[in-house]
């Protein structure tokens, strides 16, 4: 059975830094991509990363490059997500999801299936 579960998530101050953990269960991490995505009250769910089962290539949206990172450890069935410099408006609920075989690296939600119970991040003073 295939399983995501994230976790990592919390309380933190603006400028404050995360890292959130995605531990995959029921298929080989290292064969497919995996996507994170958050979303806000109110608002559409939006991809924030992806990285690539073969080489590690990332994708970011706009607003979090230079900011967040994402990384995998096949052997530990495990893909990461450092957030640094948090801001307010990264508060949202974050998902990772499994890419469909064949897609590309990429934040397109139609891409991802399998997808986590989510973890909670808010960033307020």
């Amino acid at each position: 059975q295939v399983q995501l579960v994230e976790s990592g998530g919390g309380l933190v101050q603006p400028g404050g830094s995360l890292r959130l953990a995605c531990a995959a269960s029921g298929f080989t991490l290292g064969l497919y991509e995996i996507g994170w995505f958050r979303q806000a009250p109110g608002k559409e769910r939006e991809g924030v990363s992806s990285i690539g089962s073969s080489d590690g290539s990332t994708v970011y949206l706009d607003s979090v490059k230079g900011r967040f990172t994402s990384s995998r450890d096949n052997a530990k069935n495990t893909v990461y997500l450092q957030m640094n410099s948090l801001k307010p408006e990264d508060t949202a609920v974050y998902y990772c999801a499994r890419g469909l075989p064949g897609t590309p690296v990429g934040l397109v939600m139609s891409w991802y299936r399998d997808w986590g119970q989510g973890t909670q991040v808010t960033v307020s003073s």
